[in-house]
């Protein structure tokens, strides 16, 4: 296997890649401009009942993190239903809100999303899960990732 580098670019076995997109994997969660949109008021909605839908659960390493941030959230059905990944959507709770599900999409399987380096700004980021399973049950989840600089 051949490598030659020239400047910048690394050619490695056919493949052209920049010098940063080698060094630097990560994914963007939430870019700066989205980060400095209003925040949306305060919501009445809630949600009544006992419901068999899936459960959201978002797996946090700790109260604050630095950006990039192991994203991860766990998806769990019951009663013999799959989770339909092709319902997911995932929200930035801004003002308009911010539709994160293609950034996410990628790092979406059954058992939930794994994005190992997920970028964010600095602050208070609120994000709002919706998801189905294959019975058409409904479930959505919505928390806060802090992130410090």
């Amino acid at each position: 296997m051949g490598i030659l580098r020239a400047g910048g670019l690394v050619l490695v076995a056919g493949f052209m890649f920049t010098m940063s997109a080698l060094a630097y994997a990560n994914d963007v969660l939430i870019t700066d401009d989205e980060a400095k949109l209003p925040p949306v008021k305060e919501s009445s909605e809630k949600t009544r009942g006992i419901t068999r839908g899936p459960r959201i659960e978002y797996l946090a390493d700790g109260n604050a993190a630095h950006s990039p941030i192991h994203f991860r959230v766990k998806f769990q059905s019951f009663g013999g239903a799959r989770i339909d990944t092709e319902s997911l959507k995932v929200t930035y709770v801004k003002n308009p809100t911010v539709d994160l599900t293609p950034r996410v999409k990628p790092f979406t399987q059954p058992t939930g999303i794994d994005m190992p380096n997920a970028v964010l700004p600095p602050g208070n980021h609120v994000l709002r899960i919706d998801l189905k399973d294959s019975d058409g049950r409904t479930a959505a989840t919505s928390f806060t990732l802090k992130i410090v600089p």
